[in-house]
């Protein structure tokens, strides 16, 4: 869920995800079918004035964030959170993440920004002095680039009280073999790394602690990890489960579909089709193996044996309200409140005149007015890593693979000139074959931070690359000047951003040792 000094992930060869790695994704891809990452592009349409970032497909994913681009299209409250790892200067890769966020108040949105300073301390093992330095450095650098401090909220974790307090609520709910199974953890992991992991949780559900809304938290694809299992620990929380149900007989979440596809097709079986039976359907499925193509053998021969236990009972569609964690008048009011036909049993309520939408809504509410955190699942939105100026990745124990927001302008320009290009070994035959701008670390500047929301340079500096009218001097040239002026005018913000920071009730001295 954090940026930290690097843009360093697991490698998408052997598609694994590691919050704390060290290789680079190079097949984005391939995270859309291993970790149910969905393509940006499905849902770009619903986003109203989306920025610069979507438009060219540098946020490539998402996960659940349409109901993220609703809130807004309905000027509904919804909210964006994304934490910092104080590790090293913040620089050109971090812009990308602090644009995101500044991006969605300026639609409308709640911001929040952390500073990941236990995780810095525990995964990293920083000293606090130098977690202070950086801190103060990545503040200043959201606010110059147009964070608003009086409508958002900049906090650390260390000194947020109500934050810990709800890490601590959080860990009831989960243990420790799911940090191994999800990070690798093992019997030489430090407790303080663990509840570093726990904390971030916490991070991610925060902004919902006044009220449930919409979260988003814009992640490079590595971070996903941490969003899985926040989303995971906001389910866990919840008073109530709400799924759709077909009889008295419990099915999974796998089971269900292929229940609702036999209800869908009772035309073909049942003796009365207002009131299918169980048994019916189940000698169905059995006969029509068809019906089950794409399902588990074992998932497809559960379902007829739980139908054929079911026996002669309607096969009726209805939505179920499982009593995960509710108080008794939480459960109560829960029954009092469901409109038209009911079943109450020991644990759950089924309604029949409900859609899932009214469902889920009623549960939430319920669940909030007595006492329930009704936490949202958490959204994400996933962006490409910019490459490193000398190829490979961008890292700040590389000072030649970055440009640090704190670098002099001159500085900036140089190492934009020293750059790795996509060009071709010689202008004659980069103009007869036309360079490689998807290879160019050079033209990712542009695409990235320098044309701004000008999509028509981005698009001009591509294009001219690929059919050979741009050789890499000139393009340097430009982009060195575009850097000179970025870096120039982003530290003068950052020094007028000072008086703003120290109005600011942030601790940037830690006490601690």
């Amino acid at each position: 869920m954090t940026s930290d000094d690097t843009d360093d992930t697991a490698g998408a060869d052997d598609v694994a995800l590691d919050p704390w790695g060290s290789a680079t994704i190079s097949d984005y891809r391939a995270l859309f079918d291993e970790f149910g990452i969905e393509a940006f592009e499905d849902v770009l349409d619903g986003v109203p004035t989306p920025h610069s970032l979507m438009r060219r497909a540098i946020i490539f994913g998402h996960r659940d964030y349409r109901r993220v681009a609703a809130a807004m299209r309905n000027d509904e409250p919804f909210a964006a959170l994304s934490g910092f790892m104080p590790t090293g200067d913040p620089h050109i890769g971090h812009k990308m993440v602090f644009d995101e966020l500044i991006w969605h108040q300026q639609q409308g949105g709640d911001a929040y920004a952390l500073i990941a300073d236990l995780e810095a301390h525990s995964a990293r093992g920083l000293d606090w002095a130098e977690i202070d330095e950086h801190a103060e450095d990545y503040l200043l650098s959201l606010l110059a680039l147009g964070f608003d401090a009086d409508e958002g909220e900049l906090y650390r974790q260390s000194t947020n009280r109500e934050l810990q307090d709800l890490a601590f609520e959080l860990g009831i709910e989960a243990n420790t073999s799911e940090f191994e199974a999800i990070y690798g953890f093992g019997g030489d992991t430090d407790v303080s790394h663990m509840q570093s992991v726990v904390t971030q949780m916490a991070d991610i559900l925060y902004p919902q602690l006044e009220s449930p809304k919409p979260t988003v938290i814009p992640v490079g694809p590595d971070q996903d990890p941490h969003v899985r299992f926040a989303r995971d620990l906001a389910e866990r929380t919840r008073y109530f489960k709400v799924t759709e149900a077909f009889a008295s007989v419990a099915f999974d979440d796998d089971e269900r579909p292929l229940v609702r596809a036999a209800y869908d097709a009772r035309s073909q079986y049942a003796a009365d089709t207002d009131q299918p039976r169980c048994t019916e359907a189940a000698d169905w499925l059995a006969a029509e193996p068809a019906a089950a193509d794409g399902v588990d053998a074992a998932t497809a021969e559960s379902v007829v044996q739980k139908l054929e236990n079911a026996g002669m009972e309607p096969l009726r569609p209805r939505v179920r309200f499982f009593d995960r964690q509710a108080t008794d008048e939480a459960f109560t009011a829960l029954i009092d409140e469901i409109a038209g036909e009911k079943r109450v049993f020991e644990g759950h309520v089924d309604a029949f005149e409900l859609s899932a939408e009214t469902a889920r809504d009623l549960a939430l509410a319920v669940e909030v007015d007595h006492g329930g955190y009704g936490f949202v699942p958490p959204s994400s939105v996933y962006h490409r890593f910019m490459t490193g100026l000398t190829g490979g990745k961008m890292s700040s124990s590389e000072p030649a693979s970055h440009i640090s927001l704190l670098d002099d302008p001159e500085t900036g320009a140089d190492k934009v000139a020293a750059a790795t290009t996509g060009g071709r070994d010689t202008a004659a035959e980069q103009r007869e074959r036309g360079g490689e701008p998807d290879d160019c670390p050079v033209y990712e500047l542009y695409a990235y931070l320098l044309a701004g929301d000008d999509d028509a340079l981005a698009e001009e500096v591509y294009a001219e690359c690929a059919n050979g009218d741009r050789l890499c001097g000139g393009c340097k040239e430009q982009a060195a000047d575009l850097m000179a002026q970025f870096l120039e005018t982003h530290q003068e913000n950052r020094e007028a951003a000072r008086d703003v920071l120290a109005e600011l009730d942030i601790d940037l001295d830690s006490a601690r040792v």
